[in-house]
């Protein structure tokens, strides 16, 4: 404590004769937002910051509506620290939390105390515990029972969220706290949930993207009532916000782009022209009441709430009543709320711009050479995306198509249909050729079956080959979330990096026979699972929690399922519970051979999945193993270690079939 004060000390000294320190009176919204400078480092400042710690719960959120720049009594003091406690009405309501984070950071950057930096980063840890799994938050946590449960863009509460996070996983100067690793990974996966939640949210009228309402109930995601007064509605002003923040996501997924597109047409559909307001005041200059005037050609507004079939505006006492227009309701709500707004003006302004940067390049339909097609996102090639040129692919080709993917982040998901035969995808180099997209089992929500549809490769032409590459979903740890699924024959990966936690890899199709050659595979949970007969050699398998690698749905029958043929079978640090698979299906077939197994692997090997009859079905199996966790004294009784002539049967031709080197050179 003695160095800090020391430290104010010489702050103080440097800046003191420069500070002007009356900022009392203005509001504590203002305070927060006031330009970074010197004043951060005054008395009066660091007094504030005092409060603002006092106010945080050690749950790491703030309650609303308090002027932090209050001086405190003793008694308010030791009130406030008796409260620690206690969650009740924490909040993101009305700039809380929000702003007390955004005032510690301003304050750290001229006085570094680390108990500023502390209260931050519970503040974050405060919002990453408040999200939903659907990616949207609640108006208070801990979760209070009526409409404040719902998922809340209403003023600006979940935007005002996903932009604090997003300049922190960009590590933006905008704030001068800097997370951990695995805070600021974790902040990512959030700050995408977020988006992903704006995204599955936009209001569809007549199957017609448009814009968003102010609140949705977390379990349906349907427009949702908040007070007498809020209802269900679509939102001029939140809807404006949200735009702003889908406009500065860097590099926007075709989804973005789409959602800004749209909700841009539904505000030049909804603006209105003709009415102006004209406040009412009274002898003394007072603001006393609100009414609208008919105007010609003025300035475009629009209006709060509009209503969800056909846009027509309209107004609400506390009664609940809809009315059609202001002068409908009573002076107390009329003069009381904000009905109007102009705020997607400035989208309107901005968009242009916007556009010509993200959304003015020609979709290409086809290319010079069918069977030699090149992708690449500076413009060089035939095609900006990927799937462009599998659109333009021949149909059951008689050579193969070979299409050449330059380096870029390819956010978009990639289907190769059954008619899109004989296609070859090769990347520039597997560190920078990146297929990226983040699709997870609730965010699809079809069903019980969601995983499927999760893919952000998905392939089913046969003979398909991919090299120099990396295929990734970037969802997190939110479920069941597929990188690739091959769903197709003979088809061979060399070179490739396939990335994402739980099914980052799904082989699928009873009988097909699929080869990954000197691959990098990582994920967390079943990570490679499927029905298909598959040839892993010289593969890196990596675990990123202690589960299971394989879940193999072998059909009865077949000789062989996966095969694991000189892979390092690794794991993050830590790990110690992992085991090399579990049966999807009863007949399931896995085999490890001459493979480095790490410590993370369990003495034990294998688990049933908790199906007693599939330790007589399945067929676990290792040969010539090494490392730490090659211990076949210890696995379970109903695994095999092969011998030295069951072990030469596992070769390419014989697991793979003799026709298949000539499909993917």
């Amino acid at each position: 404590m003695r160095n800090y004060k020391l430290l104010l000390v010489g702050f103080m000294v440097v800046f003191g004769l420069q500070i002007q320190a009356q900022v009392h009176p203005k509001s504590w919204g203002r305070i927060v937002h006031q330009e970074e400078g010197a004043w951060f480092a005054s008395k009066e400042a660091i007094d504030i910051a005092e409060n603002v710690l006092i106010y945080q719960r050690d749950i790491g959120g703030w309650p609303k509506n308090i002027q932090m720049q209050k001086h405190l009594s003793a008694s308010e003091i030791s009130q406030l620290k008796r409260q620690k406690s206690s969650s009740k009405n924490v909040t993101t309501d009305n700039g809380a939390t929000i702003q007390e984070m955004l005032f510690l950071s301003k304050v750290y950057r001229q006085v570094p105390d680390p108990r500023y930096k502390s209260a931050f980063i519970n503040g974050v840890q405060y919002l990453l515990e408040a999200q939903y799994d659907n990616g949207g938050w609640p108006q208070f946590y801990p979760l209070r029972k009526g409409y404040y449960s719902h998922i809340t863009y209403n003023d600006d509460s979940m935007v005002n969220i996903l932009e604090l996070l997003k300049a922190l996983k960009e590590q933006s100067d905008e704030l001068s706290i800097k997370l951990p690793p695995q805070l600021l990974n974790k902040v990512e996966v959030a700050f995408n949930k977020g988006i992903d939640c704006i995204l599955k949210t936009q209001y569809k009228q007549n199957g017609e993207l448009t814009a968003w309402c102010a609140q949705y109930d977390e379990r349906s995601l349907q427009p949702a009532k908040a007070r007498s007064y809020e209802l269900p509605s679509l939102s001029g002003k939140e809807s404006a916000n949200i735009v702003a923040l889908l406009m500065s996501i860097d590099k926007p997924s075709a989804e973005i782009i789409n959602a800004v597109n749209k909700a841009v047409a539904w505000f030049q559909l909804v603006k209105i022209t003709n009415l102006k307001r004209q406040p009412i005041r009274d002898a003394n200059g007072n603001y006393i009441d609100m009414k609208m005037v008919k105007v010609q050609n003025g300035e475009p507004i629009w209006a709060r709430f509009m209503e969800l079939d056909d846009n027509t505006p309209f107004f609400c006492d506390r009664d609940g009543i809809k009315k059609a227009t202001l002068a409908e309701i009573g002076i107390e709500r009329r003069s009381g709320y904000a009905w109007y707004t102009d705020t997607p003006r400035k989208i309107l302004a901005k968009y242009p711009k916007w556009k010509s940067k993200y959304d003015t390049k020609p979709v290409k339909k086809s290319a010079k050479d069918p069977y030699n097609m090149v992708v690449a996102k500076d413009g060089s090639g035939d095609f900006h995306n990927i799937q462009d040129a599998i659109y333009a692919a021949k149909a059951f080709p008689y050579q193969r198509v070979i299409i050449h993917v330059k380096n870029g982040v390819y956010n978009e998901k990639v289907h190769v249909y059954s008619w899109n035969t004989k296609v070859t995808l090769i990347g520039e180099s597997q560190e920078h050729t990146i297929i990226s997209y983040n699709d997870y089992f609730s965010k699809t929500n079809l069903g019980r079956n969601s995983t499927f549809h999760t893919s952000t490769v998905l392939i089913e032409g046969d003979d398909f080959i991919a090299k120099n590459l990396t295929i990734k979903n970037t969802a997190g740890q939110v479920g069941q979330a597929i990188a690739l699924s091959v769903n197709a024959n003979r088809c061979y990966f060399e070179n490739c990096k396939l990335l994402g936690f739980q099914d980052t890899l799904y082989t699928a199709g009873e009988g097909f026979k699929q080869y990954f050659k000197n691959c990098y595979i990582e994920g967390s949970t079943d990570f490679i699972f499927g029905e298909a007969t598959v040839l892993f050699e010289g593969c890196r398998i990596h675990s990123k929690s202690n589960s299971y690698i394989t879940a193999a749905s072998t059909p009865q029958g077949e000789a062989f399922g996966y095969v694991f043929k000189n892979c390092n079978i690794t794991a993050d640090a830590g790990l110690d519970a992992v085991y090399l698979g579990r049966p999807w299906r009863l007949h399931a077939k896995t085999v490890f051979m001459h493979c480095e197994l790490g410590n993370q692997i369990l003495p034990e090997g294998w688990h049933n999945w908790n199906k007693k009859e599939a330790e007589k079905t399945a067929f676990y199996a290792e040969y010539n193993n090494t490392g730490a966790g090659f211990q076949p004294d210890k696995r379970v009784g109903w695994s095999h270690q092969l011998s030295k002539k069951e072990a030469k049967k596992y070769t390419v031709d014989n697991i793979l079939g003799t026709d298949f080197s000539k499909n993917h050179k």
